[in-house]
């Protein structure tokens, strides 16, 4: 049994202009130790499927469908159940950490009171615990760190403080939610490599949600592409990035700066996503496609699995051989 098998995950919004599916019918399952990359453009329901993992949907949300964790359903499970699972077994990185830390509360204390809420220590000993999960996450000077608040902080540091808090009830999996968009370069490889670590060290799976798939490339096992709710390709990451099977996916990497196309245009998906309420009849992408067909305009591509465990919404046949 995997450590997390969802199943047709569909989430629903309420809202004056009708009624909004922003995941539609999502199936995937992860490995403990594994490491899954969520990727899209922004809209494609990449953070709202993590959203429904933790329970975290706005009031207007809808959510059906099956996800077992270890064994066990967490959608739409009572607030206090979900409390119990998100302290010690499932942990979030949220997009900007500096709206995720408390501004009036030391970094330390902050750390600390995970420690003392969820596992019962003392002061004293959620104290040595933070910092050592502190120096776990290469902060420097971790010590003198736990007495300064978050605007002291550089933006990766930050991120840095967010990674530690997630990882201090040694949770089994952890959900980055696009961790490293406000960080520059550098600290984007930084925080990569320190993920890969933290997953050998401590055998924890991660959901990498992203728009970019450069940055999933050196850290993913398996890559699921999604685009207005839905699946779009999914597999692992060596076949999705060397033998893309969708039109969608040979646009995200074609869309990835090289180093060896200097002064060459950077080729770019035409379009938009489409508008959630009022979604063409046929392919979602249609309209975006460089291989369209009568038949795409006309019916919804089913999921279809091929070749080594890989799956794909696509009519046209020539995927199939994963573009070659």
């Amino acid at each position: 049994m995997s450590l997390l098998d969802v199943k047709d995950l569909r989430v629903e919004f309420s809202t004056p202009e009708g009624s909004v599916t922003a995941v539609n019918d999502l199936t995937f399952s992860l490995e403990a130790g594994q490491t899954l990359g969520i990727v899209g453009e922004s809209g494609s329901g990449k953070s709202q499927t993590a959203f429904a993992l933790m329970g975290l949907l706005a009031k207007n949300g809808i959510i059906s469908g099956e996800a077992l964790f270890n064994g066990q359903q967490v959608l739409n499970l009572p607030e206090q159940q979900l409390n119990a699972i998100r302290a010690e077994k499932i942990s979030m990185i949220f997009q900007d950490p500096m709206t995720s830390l408390n501004p009036y509360m030391k970094v330390g204390e902050q750390l600390k009171e995970v420690l003392r809420l969820h596992k019962g220590m003392s002061n004293r000993e959620a104290h040595v615990e933070a910092v050592r999960m502190l120096d776990a996450v290469k902060m420097p000077e971790a010590e003198k760190r736990m007495a300064m608040y978050p605007h002291e902080f550089s933006g990766g540091m930050r991120q840095r403080v967010m990674i530690a808090m997630a990882l201090l009830c040694k949770p089994q999996l952890l959900i980055a939610d696009e961790p490293t968009t406000a960080l520059d370069v550098t600290v984007q490889a930084q925080i990569m490599t320190l993920l890969n670590e933290l997953k050998s060290e401590f055998n924890t799976a991660i959901i990498m949600i992203t728009h970019d798939l450069g940055v999933v490339a050196g850290i993913c096992d398996k890559v699921l592409v999604m685009y207005a709710g839905r699946t779009m390709e999914y597999g692992s990451a060596k076949d999705v990035f060397y033998r893309p099977s969708h039109p969608y996916t040979e646009g995200l990497l074609k869309a990835i700066p090289r180093l060896d196309t200097e002064g060459e245009i950077l080729p770019t998906i035409p379009g938009n996503p489409p508008n959630l309420l009022k979604l063409p009849q046929g392919c979602p992408f249609q309209e975006r496609c460089h291989r369209v067909s009568d038949h795409c305009r006309q019916h919804t591509p089913e999921l279809s699995t091929f070749g080594d465990q890989r799956q794909r919404a696509c009519h046209d046949n020539f995927h199939l051989s994963g573009g070659q």
